[in-house]
């Protein structure tokens, strides 16, 4: 890969790496390979300096339109810790941590001015799930001029052809699709 990442204008941005989430049965890649690679990446991003931010969605205050097809949720209340971000992400001291009420991270939330606080320019990308948090973060960041960096298994969905639909189709239009160890390449 000849891509290299300008680390001090890069941040990588992990979308709902916490319980809820990762309890789900994800394809095409498990919960466990999404949450390994992210926090590969993490390591490497933090290692070097660069910003490194959690998002997670606040699941009581979550915005549910009407709408013909909901997505399944557990009944009842969630559990206490369902909102937390799960320890095997590797979310460090310093690392910031952006919570939503929505798909997108950027829409009602600090992250925008976050990442532009930090002269930010690219967003490297990955979470949970592909084509709905992911999918709307990266569509906002795009609106608003960053560059796009999608690690392709660093995030996973509901189905297999739901997450091939968005890294095959939309994201490359977008910005560039990697594989971590494409991306841990980058950055060496």
């Amino acid at each position: 890969m000849t891509d290299s990442l300008h680390l001090p204008s890069t941040a990588l941005v992990l979308i709902d790496l916490q319980h809820s989430n990762v309890a789900r049965t994800l394809a095409p890649y498990s919960s466990q390979q999404v949450v390994h690679n992210a926090a590969r990446l993490a390591d490497a991003f933090r290692a070097r300096g660069a910003a490194v931010v959690y998002v997670r969605v606040e699941l009581t205050e979550l915005v549910m339109p009407p709408a013909d097809r909901a997505i399944p949720r557990p009944p009842g209340t969630p559990p206490a810790n369902a909102c937390d971000i799960v320890a095997e992400a590797g979310m460090q001291a310093g690392d910031a941590l952006v919570t939503k009420r929505q798909w997108g991270a950027l829409y009602a939330t600090e992250l925008d001015q976050l990442l532009r606080r930090k002269a930010i320019r690219t967003i490297v990308v990955g979470g949970i799930a592909t084509n709905f948090g992911v999918e709307s973060t990266a569509r906002a960041a795009l609106d608003r001029g960053y560059g796009l960096v999608f690690a392709e298994d660093a995030m996973s969905s509901l189905r297999d052809d739901m997450h091939a639909f968005s890294t095959q189709h939309i994201f490359p239009i977008m910005g560039k699709v990697r594989s971590t160890d494409q991306l841990l390449a980058a950055l060496a």
